[in-house]
């Protein structure tokens, strides 16, 4: 995916984590919270540019789970919507660049198994899950 297409990110702090990825070369410039981070890139639903996110890495044998928290807000963030409308990814997780698929988890059983692993690599997913109503959608963002 190529950067000439980019459109950074409204929320400051994205930009700021972004940048020194970017700068880095690598997702271990930056933490949440003093947890490893993945960035994904993602074509925008409206707009069709690329953006760039920061996500609590959450990862099993390759693939990685995208967990559309918005810190337990009512409404999913707007990386979600951009992952259901073009869900071809790339994925940097270190200094790897992967590109990937990104389905939607539905079925129940493999929803829970996920979840699991996302709260053990992040126990405030937990916290977010109870302030809000919605169920958390999970990405699994497979490679192609």
């Amino acid at each position: 995916m190529s950067d000439a297409n980019y459109l950074p990110s409204a929320s400051r702090w994205v930009r700021d984590q972004v940048s020194a990825i970017e700068r880095a070369g690598d997702t271990r410039a930056v933490d949440m919270g003093g947890m490893r981070v993945v960035l994904i890139t993602i074509r925008g639903r409206v707009s069709g540019r690329l953006r760039k996110v920061p996500l609590m890495r959450v990862e099993h044998d390759g693939t990685y789970a995208a967990i559309a928290s918005l810190g337990g807000a009512p409404k999913d963030p707007q990386w979600a919507g951009n992952l259901r409308a073009h869900p071809d990814v790339e994925v940097q997780d270190g200094r790897d660049v992967t590109p990937m698929l990104a389905r939607e988890v539905t079925d129940p059983a493999e929803r829970a198994q996920w979840w699991d692993r996302a709260v053990a690599a992040f126990p405030d997913y937990a916290a977010y899950q109870q302030r809000t109503t919605r169920v958390i959608p999970i990405f699994l963002l497979e490679p192609r």
